[in-house]
């Protein structure tokens, strides 16, 4: 099959397969429900790209690569809640946080927990090595717990990237790329609704 059919193909299917899973995407308000009262994990990853000629803003200077960031939100017990709509790769999880319905998902739960990217999101993160200093035997056993607690989102995270769209580089033109990302968001939740994980 040459790959002008392909791309025909994939060009036709993926609004088709975006339009019928959309229902299996939690809204903002959907997930605000499922956390009211229940703490909350967040994080964010990064889904490379092409470098896209005209689209520096996708240049990720922490992962040392193009693509979108995007924010996870689950429960204590790992529960995908919110997937974020995507976002450029330059943007800071702190900024991400902030410009998101996330900072209003994680506002009405019960508490949230985030690495030390989300510090000054007002939810709890590790605490940061002083500049020059040492943490101190009590903030490193806090850590500890903090990490362990973030172990569920860290586990979602590998989900959501072992879909290869969201963990190798999109390579179909830019303007195509929220369209197979909604699609791919709407795959990975129905797969979990119906357990084909």
């Amino acid at each position: 099959m040459s790959q002008s059919t392909v791309s025909r193909i994939v060009t036709t299917i993926v609004p088709i397969v975006k339009s019928v899973l959309e229902e299996f995407v939690p809204t903002a308000e959907e997930a605000i429900e499922m956390v009211n009262g229940r703490v909350c994990l967040v994080d964010g990853t990064i889904t490379p790209c092409w470098s896209y000629e005209d689209h520096h803003e996708l240049w990720s200077r922490k992962h040392g690569t193009t693509g979108f960031n995007a924010q996870l939100i689950c429960l204590l017990d790992g529960y995908a809640v919110y997937v974020s709509d995507p976002l450029p790769g330059c943007t800071h999880d702190a900024k991400a946080f902030m410009t998101t319905p996330v900072v209003e998902i994680v506002g009405k739960s019960g508490g949230g927990i985030g690495d030390k990217g989300y510090q000054g999101c007002g939810v709890v993160t590790p605490r940061k090595t002083p500049r020059g200093g040492e943490l101190s035997e009590g903030d490193k056993a806090n850590n500890a717990v903090i990490s362990a607690l973030r172990a569920p989102i860290e586990r979602l995270i590998a989900l959501f990237k072992s879909w290869r769209i969201f963990h190798t580089d999109y390579r179909c033109p830019y303007r195509t790329y929220r369209d197979a990302y909604d699609a791919a968001r709407g795959l990975f939740f129905f797969s979990i609704t119906w357990g084909f994980e």
